[in-house]
């Protein structure tokens, strides 16, 4: 899960653009699992690192016929063990599989594998399912590429680190080649639940680096906090276990579908206290500063706050600061 490239507008709308009802929300899955555990289907896996380890393992354990590939051949063995085929190069798993899943450290990298010495002409008919970190620009590239060659695509973003693959916390999101999704989605059941977001390779890039980006934003806001704490000779674990969690929690749920619901309609009347009253006195910084906290996480929120109330949107909620990130596009 890395960061990469911006989008273009196709994909900037992309976010919660969810088909239906997800066509993939994590309900249900273990029965599906259950029941596909009679229809065996040959799985190719290509790259063996921790989180290709693991997806391979669950497709094994789900009782699927397994071929696994790695330029480090030794990386197989533990797999091989518990049942996998081992191939000498990625031609070669392919051939021997309806389904490809390409799980690689670097994006740039995955058209040369599914080129490599011979792996192109063995695709045709194949599925292409491409968990490998990227933007949505390199999918869309990528899934054109592979429908050249006669394959479906559907690209990948795993919200979940290894240890809990094939386990019902972990979700992976999809998007590509919808009938692919759907006649193989047993298979993919294995590794976590799956949800489709659309026929554009470019979403599920776009969604995992949307959640990342909100991840990120939430350690953030925890490192800062950590440190007022800290600095007052507090105990961080209690202050997280007991009032913090509790707190984002209660936030999370309460305010950010309110939230959401105005980035969308582009309506930021405040329900709460508005721009203005939130800025118009900084404690935190003041109260930071004071106890020898760096601002540096805080500082570019609220600077955009101030901002948005210096540009005349004080009656308005925090939730208009999106238009200096991402300004909406004037309506026709």
């Amino acid at each position: 899960m890395s960061v990469d490239d911006s989008v273009g507008n196709a994909a900037g709308n992309a976010v919660g653009q969810v088909e239906g009802n997800a066509e993939g929300n994590t309900e249900g899955n273990a029965a599906r699992n259950t029941a596909g555990a009679a229809a065996r289907r040959n799985v190719a896996v290509l790259g063996l690192g921790d989180m290709g380890t693991a997806l391979a393992a669950a497709l094994l354990a789900a009782g699927h016929r397994v071929t696994v590939w790695n330029r480090t051949a030794r990386k197989a063995d533990g797999l091989v063990e518990k049942g996998a085929r081992r191939a000498t190069s990625p031609a070669e798993a392919i051939g021997a599989s309806d389904i490809v899943i390409v799980c690689i450290l670097d994006y740039a990298d995955v058209a040369p594998l599914l080129s490599d010495d011979g792996a192109d002409a063995a695709l045709k008919g194949r599925v292409v399912v491409n968990v490998t970190n990227g933007s949505p620009a390199e999918a869309r590239e990528l899934a054109e590429r592979v429908a050249g060659l006669g394959a479906d695509y559907l690209d990948g973003g795993i919200m979940a680190v290894p240890d809990i693959i094939g386990q019902p916390q972990a979700v992976v999101l999809y998007s590509g080649a919808k009938d692919a999704f759907e006649a193989h989605r047993e298979v993919l059941d294995a590794f976590a639940g799956s949800v489709y977001l659309g026929a554009d390779p470019g979403l599920a890039p776009l969604n995992d680096l949307a959640l990342l980006s909100g991840m990120y934003g939430m350690f953030g806001g925890f490192l800062h906090a950590a440190g007022l704490v800290r600095s007052a000779g507090g105990n961080v674990t209690a202050f997280t276990t007991e009032l913090l969690i509790p707190w984002l929690r209660a936030m999370a749920d309460s305010q950010l579908p309110a939230m959401a619901a105005q980035v969308d309609s582009g309506d930021y009347g405040a329900t709460g206290s508005h721009l203005a009253m939130q800025v118009s006195h900084d404690a935190i910084g003041d109260v930071s500063r004071a106890q020898g906290v760096s601002t540096d996480l805080f500082a570019p929120l609220w600077e955009l706050m101030k901002r948005r109330v210096a540009d005349g949107h004080g009656a308005e909620s925090v939730g208009g600061v999106v238009e200096l990130v991402h300004p909406r596009e004037p309506r026709a």
